[in-house]
């Protein structure tokens, strides 16, 4: 991801692309629940969870830790306490 001149307004629009992406996990997991053939929807799951993976990755890249319980690393010193805090964008 390129470096610009506003990095707020770009963490809140990739925070954003990141719950888009999230959002349509969630909602292929309950039609894939019901759906378990449905090689299509399989293959949309797995190119999204490629797609989130990588957007969080970018995303800790530039702003710091996103996920907890090892999902995530720390820079030094300690950055979890820094804000806002993803569930704040």
């Amino acid at each position: 991801m390129k470096q610009t001149a506003n990095p707020a307004k770009d963490r809140y629009a990739l925070m954003e692309k990141i719950q888009m992406v999230d959002f349509a996990l969630v909602e292929l997991t309950l039609y894939l629940d019901t759906h378990p053939q449905d090689t299509q929807a399989i293959q949309q799951f797995n190119q999204l969870a490629v797609e989130s993976r990588d957007l969080k990755s970018a995303y800790e890249q530039r702003f710091g830790p996103l996920r907890q319980y090892g999902g995530s690393f720390s820079g030094y010193p300690w950055n979890w306490g820094d804000s806002p805090w993803p569930w704040q964008l």
